[in-house]
């Protein structure tokens, strides 16, 4: 999956520190595009004096690489670099540099979204204590957002529920959605199964979790069982395909970043 580097590790705590020379500075533009080099499929950062940048924040390292996050209005520009979607990095890159982009652009989403404090309208600085969004007015505290979203391998003997999305990503994926509030993870695989296929589950169990970035989700993946017959009502709002597919029928993504795919891989493979 994306996070899965080793032996590198992305060190995420809060540093107060100033960029140097040989740091990476990550730049996105108004739409969520990064400035990356390409060299094949290997993802190539610009590093401090490659673009101008007046204003910049630590966000992490790995190993030891650090990241900063260019913070001012300007879109940045240098030879050699281009502008990038998150989808694009997804579908053309490899390595431990995917996974850095997508932590990076989980931050920048959460710095853009939060110039000024909501419960005074003043404009919020960087806390100097920790990885936070402080009011100087009020004194209100804004934290990164991470959402809480399950991902759901139904299982009915050798077949696995096999779903693709009405718009946005093509491949096939696994029942997806978020934990509302005042639910459980395990309320919401059984709400969400039943929303968009019409199917009741049982013997609800846990198997790992993903942070996801382009979306600043904490994906939580579980399999479960179908409870009776499994027939598929599929609300159409939401899907354009869900069925009943043989494991060795499973077509799984282009890559393996996800852990809808290692879930769907894991089933195919007779692991669970």
């Amino acid at each position: 999956m994306i996070q899965d580097i080793f032996p590198s590790k992305l060190h995420n705590e809060f540093v107060k520190c100033d960029i140097k020379a040989g740091d990476f500075l990550l730049s996105f533009n108004e739409k969520g595009e990064i400035l990356l080099g390409k060299n094949g499929q290997e993802v190539l950062f610009p590093v401090a004096g490659d673009i101008q940048c007046e204003k910049s924040v630590y966000l992490f390292s790995i190993d030891d690489k650090k990241y900063f996050l260019q913070l001012d209005d300007k879109n940045a520009s240098g030879e050699g670099y281009s502008y990038y979607s998150i989808r694009d990095v997804r579908d053309q890159f490899i390595g431990k540099e995917v996974y850095a982009v997508f932590t990076a652009y989980h931050l920048w989403k959460w710095y853009k979204d939060n110039v000024y404090c909501g419960k005074c309208g003043k404009k919020l600085v960087l806390d100097d204590r920790e990885r936070a969004l402080r009011c100087p007015e009020c004194g209100n505290i804004i934290y990164p957002r991470i959402n809480p979203a399950v991902i759901v391998g139904v299982i009915k003997g050798e077949y696995l529920l096999l779903t693709k999305y009405k718009r946005g990503y093509a491949h096939n994926a696994l029942v997806a959605g978020f934990t509302e509030i005042g639910e459980t993870l395990e309320e919401t695989v059984a709400r969400e199964v039943f929303e968009e296929t019409g199917i009741k589950v049982k013997n609800i169990t846990y198997y790992k979790s993903q942070p996801w970035g382009m979306a600043q989700d904490i994906l939580v993946g579980y399999y479960c069982e179908a409870d009776g017959e499994g027939e598929i009502h599929m609300d159409e709002n939401e899907l354009k395909y869900a069925e009943w597919v043989k494991r060795e029928e499973i077509i799984l993504q282009p890559n393996n970043f996800s852990l809808t795919n290692e879930m769907m891989r894991m089933f195919k493979e007779h692991k669970r």
